[in-house]
């Protein structure tokens, strides 16, 4: 059986940093980054605990192709990324089931 995958993107309050990540568990792994469970990690330093975007895929391999192209883009494309599916830039976490 195959598990699905997610990319995602956080950001800071002031929305001056952008985090793109993969997981297979979105809802725990979102925890994980606004509790700081990892303190010395890239998130924690720079309070990225925002979840801004997310795309899911049926499988993990397609959500980490899609994360590798993600990190491969403008910082602009990504903006108009996420302005196109959540243009208030609203914490996705407290829609996720």
């Amino acid at each position: 059986m195959e598990r699905g995958g997610c990319v995602y993107i956080l950001t800071n309050f002031i929305h001056s940093v952008l985090y793109i990540g993969v997981t297979s568990e979105l809802y725990f792994r979102s925890i994980e980054h606004k509790e700081k469970l990892y303190p010395k990690s890239f998130t924690a330093k720079y309070n990225c605990n925002k979840l801004v975007y997310y795309e899911q895929f049926s499988t993990i391999e397609e959500a980490i192709g899609k994360e590798k192209q993600l990190k491969n883009w403008r910082r602009a494309w990504k903006i108009n990324l996420i302005n196109s599916e959540n243009p208030n830039w609203d914490d996705l976490f407290f829609k996720l089931e």
